[in-house]
Parts: C-alpha cells; structure tokens; sequence
C-alpha cells in the first residue's frame, strides 16, 4: 500500500488542514500520516485562533514517521512561523523523501491569515526549493512572485518567477479568476492548462488543502505530475459538485461522494 505523509496544521471543523488531507489520501487508496505544525481553532466562516506546535516537536514526529513508514509522497500545507518553516525544511533535508507537494497556505477561506507575512522570505528561500510542485492560488502567488495577476499570461510570468525560486514544478490555481477556473502547469519547460467549470457554490472550505493533497495522493501512487494535476482536478471537482452543503459559512466539501456513492447508491448523497 502506498503511503502519503500531510505536515501541516489542523482544522477542527474538519474540512481543510490535516483532515482534509487525510480524508483525500484515504479515498485514494492510500494510507495518511500527519504531522501536526498548528492546532487551529476555526469553523466554515471563521479563524478564533491558533497555536504552533514546538519546532522540537514537529522534528520528532517527522522523525518517528521517516523511520518506521516512509512516506512514497509528502504535502506540506500549513507553516505560520519563520520557526515551523526551517525546523521541516531542515527534516526534509535530513530524510530527503521524494514527491514532495507545497500548498502555501497563507490564509483561511474566510481572509483570516495563517502565515505571518514577515516569513514569506523564509518560505521562498528555505522551503520551496525542497518541493516537486507547488500548488499557490492567485493571492499566493502575487506574494510569493511579487507580482500582480490579472491574466493567464501573468499567471504564466508568475510561474515562471516561481519556478525559478528552486521548486521543480508550479500549479497556479485559477480560482480567483473570472470566468472558468484554470489551472496552470509549469514544468520549467512546458506550459499545461486545466480547464474546470466555474461551480457556483459557497461551499468550497478546504479545496486548497484537498486539491494539492490529492496530487500528493496521485504521485505517491505513481502518476506523473501532469497526469497528478488532473486527476486530482477532476477530483476536487466531485467534491465540490457534492459538497454536503453545511456550516453557516464556506461549507466543505465531500472528500468521499464516490465511495459513498458506490457503497449507498447515492441514495442519500445526491
């Protein structure tokens, strides 16, 4: 069985973060492991707060995973602190695992920030160069490219700036465009767009999250990136599509509409 390893911060409403992430390795076939860098306090339509986890203690459950089950992938979501970044970068260097996946997550669905902006420095210059692909929505990568994105040739100039910061691989998320929501694809070389059918719903808490873990399920299992992206596109898309419509707020989506589907008809899930 293949395995896939999410460090990154917990929701308790449980659709984004380290749930989300399990929740998409699972209806993947593959077996989740966590590491937790955040507790946080949140709902569809709020952050109350967070709290870091001890860089010590990240190091150690990175460690304690490495050695007993090494992950054949690993996303990286949440990593509010100058402190969280360099204590995984330094046990991603140590451990050197293959097919890792980025997803800068810089704030909540609802704006609320997870990562201080004074660390964006250190995320470019001691994370991102670790990663095999990393998956920015369009506030995300304005911030990391130090850019403005009003276009998809300017996603494609911002990716371009990106890759060149030491990741092999860059997604744009184009979700905050108007019109369809494409995704774009660099290699370094090529250029691969993922057209997607704008969904008119609110409901979509945790599809960062969920996105970049199902490409991280998708490599541990062996695609290759560009057939990763749109698996795991055409994955999101169910979700969202299905998406069990509660909460007051950004409501989450279901991460298991096919595996329910099969098992109840779809009876109960339409």
């Amino acid at each position: 069985m293949k395995k896939a390893l999410s460090i990154a911060g917990s929701d308790c409403s449980g659709g984004a973060g380290i749930q989300a992430d399990i929740k998409t390795f699972s209806a993947h076939g593959v077996f989740g492991m966590t590491v937790i860098t955040s507790v946080v306090a949140e709902n569809t339509f709020r952050v109350t707060d967070y709290q870091d986890i001890r860089p010590d203690i990240i190091q150690k459950q990175i460690n304690d995973v490495f050695e007993d089950i090494p992950p054949d992938a690993v996303k990286i979501g949440m990593l509010s602190c100058r402190e969280t970044m360099l204590a995984v970068a330094d046990k991603l260097k140590e451990w050197k695992p293959l097919n890792v996946v980025i997803d800068p997550v810089m704030y909540a669905k609802n704006g609320c920030a997870l990562m201080e902006m004074s660390a964006i420095n250190t995320l470019i210059s001691d994370v991102l160069p670790l990663a095999e692909v990393i998956t920015p929505n369009i506030p995300e990568a304005e911030k990391i490219s130090e850019m403005t994105i009003k276009s998809q040739e300017d996603m494609k100039k911002a990716a371009r700036q990106i890759h060149a910061l030491g990741c092999r691989n860059v997604i744009i998320k184009g979700g905050h465009m108007e019109g369809d929501a494409t995704d774009i694809l660099f290699d370094g070389d090529n250029f691969f767009e993922f057209q997607g059918q704008r969904i008119d719903t609110k409901h979509t808490h945790g599809t960062g999250c969920t996105f970049s873990s199902a490409i991280t399920s998708n490599l541990a299992l062996g695609f290759s990136i560009q057939k990763a992206v749109e698996n795991a596109k055409a994955y999101i898309n169910t979700a969202i599509i299905h998406a069990p419509k509660i909460g007051k707020g950004n409501g989450p989506v279901h991460h298991f509409y096919k595996m329910y589907k099969s098992y109840f008809k779809g009876e109960e899930n339409d």
